[in-house]
């Protein structure tokens, strides 16, 4: 794998398996979660995301999935909300080495409940999910305004939870201009746009789903300074011959990101996204020659 490519996906994939459509049992998420960590491909796995009302569950079975090798806390993505705070608090305070809440999710539709989580978790990493149908520049901007990032869910199990590209577009554009760091969630089990069953049940609809190597290049690409309107088809794009990875950068049909870069807006900006299958990503990237096997 290319250096610039390494640092693309770097921590990239925070493990969902509790939520749909995987909807795993705790212990069977936290097993996964486990083995994960001390995998082939661990580089690309961050935080084990679970609701604060799993808490408890989470701390019986986390301690008996730890593999050997597997040293310090686990980072975990918490989805709570203003009134959680003292449960997260009690938590940590009872876990010690175990676990960490690395960061907080939580929803957000208007100013005043942004100002609210601020003040909550005046201490955390929070990111934010807002809606982005309507155009979210303003609640980026109050994200930034209290040191909160934003989130953005890019799909779920029917068609009708994607949101459209020009939604994506102008939610990564909005947290470029303000500078406000982001993450995303659902539908990003892929590297690249396509047709993909949006559940794992037999007979699943299928549904245009978008890559997540397509929404964190155009992130990249936007903080780079390229025009929307040129970077708007980097959501779509399917054709994996059209990105080529070097020890230098990642370049999309002529167009560059240095390594250096990548790393900076990695480590600055573009967060990570949240999937509930980590072995698909990996799969697919294999499967496009990205990747070597185990």
């Amino acid at each position: 794998m290319s250096h610039a490519l390494g640092t693309l996906l770097a921590g990239l994939v925070d493990y969902a398996g509790l939520f749909p459509p995987a909807s795993l049992p705790m212990r069977e998420a936290v097993r996964n979660y486990g083995r994960y960590r001390v995998s082939a491909h661990q580089g690309m796995l961050a935080r084990f995301v679970l609701p604060v009302a799993r808490l408890g569950e989470f701390a019986e079975v986390a301690p008996l999935a730890r593999h050997a090798g597997d040293v310090g806390p686990w980072p975990l993505a918490v989805l709570a909300a203003v009134a959680d705070a003292p449960a997260l608090e009690a938590f940590e305070a009872a876990q010690g080495p175990v676990a960490r809440a690395d960061s907080i999710e939580a929803k957000a539709e208007d100013a005043a409940t942004i100002a609210a989580l601020a003040a909550a978790f005046p201490t955390r990493t929070v990111y934010v999910e807002l809606p982005v149908r309507s155009d979210p520049a303003a609640l980026i901007a109050e994200c930034g305004a209290r040191g909160l990032r934003a989130k953005i869910r890019t799909g779920g199990v029917t068609p009708e939870a994607f949101p459209r590209p020009d939604d994506v577009l102008r939610f990564l554009a909005a947290c470029v201009a303000q500078d406000v760091p982001f993450k995303a969630t659902a539908g990003l089990h892929h590297p690249l746009r396509g047709e993909y069953p949006l559940t794992y049940a037999p007979d699943a609809e299928r549904g245009t789903m978008y890559g997540f190597l397509n929404v964190f290049l155009a992130a990249l690409l936007l903080r780079e300074g390229h025009a929307a309107s040129m970077v708007a088809p980097v959501l779509e794009e399917r054709d994996a011959s059209s990105i080529q990875v070097s020890a230098d950068g990642v370049t999309w049909r002529g167009h560059a990101v240095p390594t250096a870069r990548i790393a900076e807006a990695r480590a600055a900006f573009a967060g990570s996204f949240g999937s509930c299958s980590f072995e698909e990503p990996v799969e697919d990237l294999i499967s496009l020659s990205l990747l070597p096997s185990a």
